[in-house]
């Protein structure tokens, strides 16, 4: 296992301030009380908690040129038929996984391709396993064309504590399975955008590794 480089800063800021508040408890403190005790083990409590949301464990990835593997942790919250506006423009299937805040929140490319588009949208934070979160809350939308002429998006969706998404795709990259493509803060979902031709891996409320699960399988 090792940590993610978005969160390295936040990791060091967050064991130099424990550390700072427990010195200067214990040089202030004349008498400890079980209160005293209290705050310091939810204190170390909350900061084994962000260094665990950056972990990265080591996988065994899923390699395959006839599925598209999961591009998050999660759970799968949506299954239906819309009409992408943004990159594909036709109707298609929506693969919705949401990411709680215990889940592993790096993203990776579902397959191989070629980023055709690369757009940024500002917006609101509900809570991301809200439907209309897709279109509402702040995301970033990655086109990927495949090898075969098909078209998906990926889209980034930041939650009600999710405040940062980072999203490594520049148009025109050719990029490989499994490969980064961002990451997203405290909470959020990963919506996968695919023609109505894809047949479809997953359940709803199945539980999905990134780089792991197939989530759809396709004609080469």
């Amino acid at each position: 296992m090792y940590f993610h480089r978005e969160g390295r800063k936040i990791i060091a800021i967050t064991l130099v301030s424990v550390l700072a508040i427990f010195v200067a408890m214990a040089l202030t403190v004349r008498t400890w009380t079980w209160v005293h005790f209290l705050f310091i083990i939810i204190l170390i409590g909350l900061a084994f908690w962000i260094i665990r949301f950056f972990r990265i464990p080591r996988r065994i990835f899923t390699e395959s040129t006839s599925q598209l593997i999961a591009p998050a942790d999660g759970t799968i919250v949506t299954i239906e038929e819309t009409y992408e506006k943004e990159y594909i423009k036709d109707d298609c299937i929506q693969i919705s996984i949401f990411m709680s805040a215990n889940d592993v929140h790096v993203n990776r490319y579902p397959c191989d391709g070629v980023v055709e588009y690369v757009k940024y949208s500002r917006g609101n934070y509900f809570v991301a396993s809200y439907p209309k979160s897709s279109d509402l809350n702040e995301r970033s939308s990655v086109g990927i064309r495949l090898e075969n002429g098909n078209k998906i998006l990926v889209r980034q969706v930041a939650g009600a504590m999710a405040r940062r998404i980072v999203c490594y795709a520049k148009e025109g990259q050719t990029v490989k399975q499994n490969q980064e493509l961002g990451f997203i803060r405290f909470g959020s979902r990963v919506d996968v955008f695919v023609p109505k031709s894809f047949t479809i891996d997953v359940d709803i409320e199945n539980r999905v590794k990134n780089a792991i699960t197939p989530i759809c399988s396709f004609g080469k």
